[in-house]
């Protein structure tokens, strides 16, 4: 679409020439949008809204070499692994003005088509075995770019209660809106689970949403073909027929498309709802509204068809033992903020991976390696109840101890009283270990 055609397709207001790009519109703070790819006028349509609510003429936005530009970018900065072909970022990297030019060929002229999903399975905790996706390098830039272009369009229209994969937003963001409705007496929660919700989508359903908005036939075609590519695990190959593609830059925001009806009935009919994603609770001031809303929830997910984990979906009072729920790797119950104990464990895991006593190197060098995870965690953690950080704290200390007896080629765990007297906390502070009850005082010191 021209710039003259974004004009007439809604009345723009009055654009200062060097107004920099991505003004407030509609509400909304555009200034993450892509400049390469926004322009100003566009950016005054997206705020006005387009005739008949749908967008052409996206195709050219999504090949421009600017924007497959960007998108190469950004897929070298996230790295990744190499997908079916054996190419990785490194070697697209060495002839990378060739490649772009080779994709806004073959899109320009509808001959691109994507290569298979490599898949692969990682260790999930427990023992569990979790399935990820690898495009090829060539495909995540297309995905990329075309994210780019079609993202802000949807953002428009999500809701206040989405926070999952979005600009902006995040997990800290949900969890801090979920404690300021707690704390405003809506502590009767749903606590929902989607069984399998990336790999179950209904692909027809989903399109039908997309082309709400979208109505560049090439556009559409081209997300499609996504939906439909191929995946290969070892010498198997098959054709998903629903879900969104793993692994894939563009399942995040699909995903986001595909809820968004249920974020908007839910605020309609009055409803506390905060959704990460796939993972969502609804608050409510009391059990019955509670109950309500789960059967709301219920009759929704059945008519677009997906389904509850009924074994993880329940509804409780979270001010009581027992009843509270978790969300986001915390565990808000009678009052307090926990870290489930899922995350607790994943975390003790970790150390203990990092100390095993066969370690033969120095204990400089292992708390080197240590503290990066602890603070990490410890960060996002910061709001748990404290004697979770003393509890952690206590876990790597005696660790470390264990080690060191292993040094001096003694046997034991590192819990008798002589050690926490040879080696007390005030040794391992000395030695630059990272503490979470010390970095939980300084920040309440500095608030």
């Amino acid at each position: 679409m021209s710039d003259t055609e974004w004009q007439s397709a809604s009345p723009a207001p009055v654009v200062p020439e060097k107004a920099r790009q991505g003004a407030e519109t509609h509400g909304r703070d555009w200034q993450w949008v892509e400049a390469t790819v926004w322009s100003e006028r566009m950016l005054a349509a997206l705020g006005n809204g387009v005739r008949g609510g749908k967008w052409f003429s996206l195709s050219d936005k999504v090949y421009r070499p600017e924007t497959l530009k960007v998108a190469w970018d950004k897929v070298r900065k996230n790295a990744g692994a190499a997908g079916v072909d054996g190419q990785s970022v490194k070697q697209f990297g060495f002839r990378a003005e060739v490649y772009l030019a080779e994709l806004e060929q073959a899109l320009k002229t509808g001959e691109y088509r994507p290569e298979p999903i490599k898949r692969v399975e990682v260790p999930k905790g427990g023992g569990k075995l979790r399935p990820l996706g690898i495009p090829v390098v060539k495909d995540r830039i297309v995905q990329t770019a075309l994210k780019l272009v079609i993202e802000p369009i949807f953002e428009r229209e999500f809701e206040e209660s989405s926070y999952g994969f979005r600009p902006q937003r995040g997990c800290k963001d949900a969890l801090r809106q979920v404690d300021e409705l707690i704390k405003q007496g809506y502590t009767h929660v749903v606590d929902a689970d989607l069984e399998n919700y990336f790999d179950t989508i209904p692909q027809g359903f989903l399109m039908r949403q997309i082309a709400e908005r979208i109505s560049d036939g090439r556009v559409l075609e081209l997300i499609g073909l996504f939906l439909s590519q191929d995946v290969i695990q070892g010498m198997k190959r098959w054709t998903p027929t629903g879900g969104t593609p793993q692994g894939a830059v563009i399942s995040p925001l699909l995903a986001n498309v595909y809820l968004h009806p249920l974020d908007r009935q839910m605020k309609q009919n009055d409803y506390r709802m905060v959704r990460y994603a796939d993972d969502f609770v609804v608050l409510c001031r009391r059990a019955q509204k509670a109950q309500a809303a789960l059967e709301e929830v219920k009759s929704w997910v059945e008519q677009n068809g997906l389904r509850l984990n009924e074994d993880k979906t329940h509804v409780g009072d979270c001010r009581q033992a027992g009843q509270g729920f978790e969300f986001l790797g915390y565990r808000f119950e009678a009052g307090r903020r926990w870290v489930r104990p899922k995350s607790f464990k994943a975390l003790r895991e970790r150390i203990r991976i990092k100390t095993k006593r066969t370690r033969g190197e120095s204990l400089a060098k292992i708390i080197a390696d240590l503290n990066p995870m602890l603070r990490g965690w410890f960060n996002y953690f910061k709001q748990a109840h404290p004697r979770v950080h003393e509890l952690m704290d206590g876990f790597t200390r005696r660790r470390l101890r264990a080690l060191l007896r292993k040094h001096e080629k003694r046997p034991g765990m590192g819990r008798c009283l002589d050690d926490h007297l040879r080696w007390p906390n005030a040794f391992f502070a000395t030695q630059g270990l990272f503490t979470m009850v010390t970095a939980r005082e300084l920040a309440s010191q500095s608030r």
